[in-house]
């Protein structure tokens, strides 16, 4: 039996990479290592809790004796790490919780990696992995044309972006200075079931299924490349297993939409699943609000890299996965009850940057 130690696998991605691989993979046993920071929710994980190859942790990844205790106890073949601070608007509110997990939190997983790859066997050893998941905020902001690609030149700008950029240096510097076998994955704008309802596409289905404001900023003709979360976690799998080590490989839907076009979007789906005959429709809840400070204008992967070297390819048309998100969430109101019973209900973050 392999074994994965998967970091911040309560999360929306990291959960659904341990739901997706504990169930295609009879054979694997995953130890996931999550601080349950608000964002974490082991309601994502309620398939696999009493799935005795699925061991859950309560702990930060910048607790150095607990990943020390972790890796001598299971002896992971890889380290998966999706553990981060990530939406951009609470990184303007309150920076330093995202250096905290973001950087410091991933230095630390590399020094404990790197102590327990170098006590592995041979062969263990060889075949050992760090895959660290970042984004494609790093690179900056795009103009009307062209793509990031692995060779883009960082460029972040926004806190939550720099944070990343620099547990991603991290990871090459430690892969360059001290050989350890990592891998980098950049993604675009993920969707599906399980996210935060901070993000995008769940705050919008959800106001609209209320018949709440729906907030865009500024003109909404912001544009980003949407990725469905499966399709995501099977590439990050693609790359687990046929990645070069030391390489980045960039991971985009092919989806560019402006965030206008999805919020109406969203409004057509709901108008049609769950009609309003005394509101009508629900495009008349969208409010232009005063944009975010720094907001990039447009992203866009190419992610032929990761196509040809390992025939990985976005399975999932952005209105499909739409269609099913939508119908997830409105299927899962238990899960959306007990987010909003938590810690979030819909306010609007990120205004600090405005109020300088």
């Amino acid at each position: 039996m392999s074994t994965l130690l998967v970091t911040g696998g309560a999360g929306f991605i990291g959960g659904n990479f341990v739901l997706r691989s504990l169930e295609r993979d009879p054979e694997l046993r995953v130890v996931n290592l999550d601080l349950l920071t608000y964002a974490g929710n082991l309601d994502t994980l309620a398939p696999v809790l009493q799935d005795e190859r699925h061991e859950f942790v309560h702990g930060d990844i910048a607790d150095a004796p607990l990943v020390q205790r972790l890796l001598r106890e299971f002896r992971p073949d890889a380290i998966v790490n999706f553990a981060a601070e990530s939406h951009v608007d609470r990184s303007i509110d309150g920076p330093a919780a995202f250096v905290q997990t973001n950087i410091v939190g991933t230095l630390n997983l590399l020094q404990s990696a790197l102590e327990y790859w170098r006590e592995l066997p041979a062969e263990q050893g060889a075949a050992f992995r760090f895959l660290h998941v970042s984004t494609d905020e790093v690179y900056g902001s795009l103009g009307e044309e062209g793509s990031f690609r692995e060779t883009t030149p960082y460029a972040p700008n926004s806190p939550y972006a720099a944070s990343k950029a620099g547990s991603d240096h991290l990871v090459r510097a430690f892969h360059h200075t001290y050989g350890l076998p990592v891998l980098t994955t950049n993604c675009s704008n993920n969707y599906g079931p399980y996210q935060f309802p901070e993000k995008l596409i769940p705050l919008v289905i959800l106001n609209a299924l209320a018949l709440q404001p729906l907030p865009v900023y500024g003109d909404g003709l912001q544009v980003r490349d949407w990725l469905h979360v499966h399709d995501h976690v099977d590439a990050i799998a693609t790359v687990l297993r046929g990645g070069r080590c030391g390489e980045v490989y960039n991971v985009g839907g092919r989806a560019e939409r402006t965030n206008l076009q999805v919020v109406r979007a969203i409004c057509a789906a709901l108008d049609a699943r769950v009609p309003d005959s005394g509101f009508g429709d629900r495009t008349q809840l969208i409010e232009h609000v005063t944009d975010r400070p720094g907001h990039d204008r447009r992203y866009a992967i190419d992610c032929s890299k990761l196509s040809t070297e390992l025939g990985w390819n976005p399975s999932v048309d952005f209105e499909t996965g739409l269609a099913q998100t939508v119908d997830w969430y409105l299927e899962n109101t238990r899960w959306v009850e007990r987010v909003r019973d938590g810690s979030y209900q819909g306010e609007r973050l990120g205004l600090a940057g405005a109020e300088a």
